[in-house]
């Protein structure tokens, strides 16, 4: 597998002088709010290698990105170029001490996070500063690219964000967790559905988050989990050869070209999606009209109302519509 372009392009939709002051603005009420409940101290060296999963992404990437530059590496066990790029990414990590923090995703155990990536092939590096993520490279690629790599980031954590990394000391503790707070109403019926995605019981997942909503119909995570899981679950049993076919040879297929929306959402191609039903809303009328614009609502679930996609194709339905 070759690598791709090692260049941190992926920044230029960073720099977008709006979104980088609203991402800064972001990271430092971040950072504000973790110091004013005393956190922020130095951490052990071992504890710039995290593993994470899909129930803990927000907390260990997402929310951790507001104070250090979080590299993800997607890998898995069979993988053998993952079993090289690995312990060079957590040798680097080391020696950039607190400049970076490495986040370790085994795809095979977190499905929903690769799909949402758009993870083609492994290893696959990305990197999350201030909430915002951006692709770094695929496959094998030489230690000096990669450290390039890194410290075009860092420069961008530090220019446009102000994240200037965390602290190490070597002796402090390696074992200390942060004290767990208390469990809210609906974090065991969400824990399940977790737990049922991760072992490929889409059906479970989907209950179990139906169950949080039936109680709680404004639960933001049970409505996004519920969205992600049912798209899982249509796309299960396609044969995305045919499918891609008849949405090809029948433009006029509101069936065909739904089922194809579906695999474009979960193979990580947002617009691509987003485009097809809204064209699909323009050409149609009726009960085929409503179906596609239904679907394409659902899909706005999926990648969630914040995302800048949605409010373009947001536009374009209203446009198609009226």
């Amino acid at each position: 597998m070759q690598p791709r372009n090692m260049s941190m392009s992926g920044v230029v939709d960073l720099a977008a002088v709006k979104a980088a002051q609203e991402a800064k603005a972001k990271a430092e009420q971040a950072r504000a709010e973790t110091a004013r409940q005393g956190g922020g101290g130095a951490v052990s060296p071992a504890s710039l290698v995290i593993d994470v999963d899909e129930a803990g992404f927000e907390r260990d990437v997402l929310q951790r990105s507001a104070e250090v530059p979080v590299v993800i590496d997607f890998w898995a066990e069979w993988c053998e170029p993952c079993k090289q790029l690995g312990p060079l990414l957590e040798r680097l990590t080391a020696e950039y001490n607190g400049k970076i923090l490495l986040a370790k995703i085994d795809v095979d155990a977190n499905q929903m996070l690769m799909q949402q990536f758009g993870i083609q092939g492994i290893p696959a590096v990305f990197a999350v500063v201030a909430g915002q993520a951006l692709p770094l490279f695929q496959g094998a690629a030489p230690e000096a690219q990669i450290r390039q790599t890194i410290d075009q980031l860092v420069q961008v954590a530090e220019e446009r964000f102000g994240i200037t990394g965390i602290a190490v000391d070597p002796d402090a503790p390696q074992d200390a967790a942060p004290a767990e707070a208390p469990a809210g109403p609906y974090d065991a019926l969400l824990e399940a559905a977790v737990q049922a995605l991760d072992a490929g019981d889409l059906g479970g997942a989907v209950q179990a988050y139906k169950n949080v909503l039936a109680d709680d119909p404004g639960n933001t995570e049970a409505k996004l989990g519920l969205a992600q899981a049912e798209l899982l679950q249509r796309v299960q049993d396609l044969d995305p050869q045919q499918v891609r076919k008849d949405a090809a040879e029948k433009p006029a297929d509101v069936a065909a070209q739904i089922a194809a929306a579906d695999l474009d959402l979960v193979g990580g191609h947002v617009e691509d999606a987003f485009g097809r039903l809204v064209d699909t809303v323009k050409r149609t009328f009726g009960d085929d009209r409503n179906a596609a614009r239904v679907r394409l609502l659902e899909l706005f679930e999926v990648v969630g109302a914040e995302d800048p996609r949605v409010a373009q194709a947001r536009s374009a339905l209203a446009r198609a519509l009226f």
